[in-house]
């Protein structure tokens, strides 16, 4: 016997136990007995009714004594006046004018440098490349970026003089 089939099984034999206690807790039924002449329902809400007609009058007499509720304080739909507080009005203080910066070094790199004999000796051209991209061929008295101009060329560095600060920078190839 397969699983599927015992839960059949069993599943159709609850069905039918509870089909049975079902039909055997209806039993016989008695027939209504006969309704007396004077209804004990309404004999009921006549008293009731004298009862609620004593309180509302209790109530009525104690409300007529009483003192009419006060008048509420607050009103919740509106904002209460606020007092202003006065500050005491600031001095303007110096504020120190800021320190003027020189502009920062551009980031270049010397990556080569060229000879080329001529009749003239031997001329040396510098390979400068900046952080942008820029690639920058130049000779003893050029400038690179508007501003550097070219001291001077070696075999292995560079001599740039700053056109803003008036300073002396050095580039030399990496090993």
């Amino acid at each position: 016997m397969t699983a599927k089939r015992a839960a059949a099984y069993c599943g159709g034999g609850l069905l039918v136990l509870a089909g049975l206690s079902f039909a055997g807790g209806l039993g016989l039924q008695t027939p209504p007995a006969a309704e007396p002449s004077v209804s004990v329902e309404s004999a009921r809400a006549a008293h009731l009714g004298a009862e609620v007609l004593a309180q509302t009058a209790r109530l009525r007499s104690r409300l007529a004594q009483g003192q009419p509720a006060p008048e509420p304080v607050r009103n919740p739909f509106t904002f209460a006046p606020r007092e202003s507080e006065r500050r005491p009005a600031r001095s303007a203080a110096a504020v120190p004018e800021p320190a003027v910066l020189p502009p920062a070094e551009p980031a270049i790199e010397l990556v080569g440098v060229a000879e080329d004999r001529t009749t003239n000796g031997l001329v040396r051209t510098a390979i400068v490349s900046s952080l942008s991209g820029d690639l920058f061929l130049v000779k003893e008295g050029e400038t690179i970026a508007d501003r550097y101009k070219v001291k001077a060329v070696g075999p292995d560095a560079v001599d740039l003089s700053d056109l803003l600060s008036g300073g002396t920078r050095r580039l030399t190839l990496r090993q």
